[in-house]
């Protein structure tokens, strides 16, 4: 029951040929062509951004200022 045969292929053509009708078929196919070919250039142009940034940005190193001796303020003892 989990595999279609040819018979249900063609049942399934024939209820998109009715939904549709034969001339909106090449452009729905063209659409979803398009569509997909948009999708996989997209994911190419990401995966590239991705890799380009890690490849140009280095660690960035944090200069620890020296410490220098500060003295306490002196107070005076109150009375």
């Amino acid at each position: 029951m989990g595999s279609f045969s040819t018979s249900h292929w063609l049942i399934v053509l024939g209820i998109v040929v009715l939904l549709f009708g034969a001339k909106k078929i090449p452009e729905l196919a063209k659409g979803l062509g398009q569509g997909i070919r948009n999708f996989k250039k997209e994911m190419k142009d990401d995966q590239a951004e991705g890799s380009e940034a890690t490849i140009v940005e280095a660690p960035k190193q944090v200069e620890t200022p020296t410490t220098t001796s500060v003295e306490a303020p002196k107070t005076t003892a109150q009375v």
